[in-house]
């Protein structure tokens, strides 16, 4: 069993309290490898919770101490289309914390930190970091910002202009913890702290997010969101396994009768579509609504409207 409550819970139910902003600031200090201080919690159209995200993802948006915003984004079913999400996340906060009127130079700097429990992309690290970088395509040089725009803008590098993007890929994480960013994603892997754990923000975990005080009702909340997410990720691997099963068996049917790679293309694209419906079929049944299952399969909504 857990000792400590997923982050992803706390999050939703016990992060936004003040007094437990030293556990994100522990994670933001150890990932940004500089000390962060979050000053408020902010709304945007972009971190508003529904009733369907218990499945889905959950946001939070912080303000630093320099002003910054950070999103934070907890991503636990698979989107095929989730990098475009996080474009869109992002350059949604830069318009909307502007005010009408104000100069570029009002923009805000943006952080996107995403941690998802499922396998996005192909790459060998667990953790991913992303940024905008102006190389010259002739002199392959990097573009640099003038010493009037540094001392304006207090900054060394256009990248830091930009929204920075960090993707945590927690389920890939299999290692014993020796650095402190290794000891909280093994946290956001187990929902476990590592014995002398010494990252900033894990001591708070320790103290504030024990199993142990929770009431019997969050409890039975909490577990019953856990069962959610092994159900959901279940059905999606299960019927992924299917599709994948029947895609090649019709693509070696069709493939001996009008040829083998036109007959293993339309197998695999078959299997797709229909591990894309039985997806959508097992997402509604859990009532999750028809945007988030197109979001999720890539599924038009007219298509799920007839499931």
């Amino acid at each position: 069993m857990e000792s400590y409550i997923r982050f992803d819970w706390a999050m939703k139910r016990l992060l936004r309290n003040k007094a437990n902003y030293a556990v994100l600031e522990g994670l933001l200090t150890t990932l940004l490898e500089e000390k962060v201080t979050i000053q408020k919690l902010l709304e945007s159209e972009s971190n508003q919770e529904d009733e369907f995200d218990k499945y889905n993802r959950v946001d939070m948006l912080a303000e630093n101490s320099k002003g910054e915003l950070v999103l934070i984004e907890i991503q636990n079913n698979n989107e095929y289309a989730y990098f475009q999400r996080m474009l869109f996340g992002a350059s949604k906060l830069v318009t909307e914390y502007i005010n009408r009127g104000q100069g570029y130079d009002k923009v805000r700097k943006v952080y996107s930190i995403n941690i998802v429990y499922f396998s996005l992309g192909h790459g060998k690290d667990f953790v991913y970091h992303g940024k905008t970088e102006f190389v010259g395509i002739h002199e392959g040089d990097v573009l640099e910002l003038s010493p009037f725009q540094k001392q304006t803008f207090k900054v060394d590098k256009v990248s830091q202009l930009y929204p920075e993007y960090y993707i945590l890929k927690v389920n890939d994480f299999n290692r014993v913890a020796k650095t402190p960013l290794e000891e909280w994603i093994y946290y956001l892997n187990t929902g476990n702290v590592p014995e002398n754990a010494t990252a900033p923000g894990l001591n708070a975990v320790k103290e504030r997010l024990k199993l142990d005080r929770m009431s019997r009702e969050e409890l039975n909340a909490y577990y019953k969101h856990l069962d959610n997410i092994v159900i959901l990720r279940d059905n999606i691997e299960t019927e992924r396994a299917e599709g994948r099963a029947e895609g090649r068996a019709e693509g070696r049917a069709e493939g001996r009768a009008e040829g083998r790679a036109e007959g293993r293309a339309e197998g695999r694209a078959e299997g797709r579509a229909e591990t894309q419906t039985a997806i959508a079929r097992n997402l509604k049944s859990l009532g999750m609504s028809n945007e988030q299952i197109a979001a999720a399969t890539g599924l038009a909504e007219e298509e799920i409207n007839k499931l």
